[in-house]
């Protein structure tokens, strides 16, 4: 039994096997499609990490989506206000399953240091996020740290997870409409 990166596969003469869960998670893994929604100096590191300096493509990510319906990851950097609340929301609702979310930095965790009524205390609040990156702001390798988290998640999560009671009841959570069979 051989292995390929991250793919078990055996090994013949003139074939190879392996599973098609195993397949389609690596191929979700080493493809995965960011949409950033940078709205302050987190913005600004994460633009870092398309550099030469920290080549974000090497992973698979050269390609930044700037629509919702061709993105599956979401990175999340910077200062929400609560008027940006809803729309940060359609954004996500108008991602395709199977989709992920990062939120990099302090503010967009927590609320940062703004403790005030116009700014979101973590966009945790009107969406779900999977990873969170913490910093004020946070340095490109930590950024690159979270984004091989969600590579972990990605390569490991059932294909059939996003159907699972658990999963729709967390949607409910969020007043977000679950995926129907």
């Amino acid at each position: 039994m051989g292995k390929i990166e991250d793919l078990q596969v055996i090994n013949g003469e003139g074939y190879q096997l392996s599973t098609l869960d195993k397949v389609i998670a690596a191929a979700r893994k080493n493809s995965v499609w960011p949409l950033p929604f940078a709205t302050s100096c987190c913005g600004i590191e994460y633009m870092a990490t398309m550099g030469s300096n920290y080549d974000l493509a090497r992973f698979g990510m050269e390609r930044m989506s700037f629509s919702p319906r061709q993105a599956d990851l979401l990175i999340v950097a910077g200062t929400i206000s609560k008027k940006l609340a809803p729309i940060l929301k359609q954004v996500y609702e108008q991602m395709a399953e199977p989709k992920w979310v990062l939120s990099v930095g302090a503010c967009a965790s927590s609320g940062g240091i703004f403790d005030t009524y116009s700014v979101l205390q973590g966009i945790d609040r009107v969406i779900p996020v999977d990873v969170y990156v913490p910093g004020c702001p946070p340095r490109p390798e930590q950024i690159i740290d979270g984004i091989m988290k969600i590579h972990e998640m990605v390569k490991n999560e059932p294909l059939r997870r996003r159907y699972s009671d658990e999963y729709k009841s967390l949607m409910n959570k969020y007043n977000i409409e679950g995926n129907e069979e």
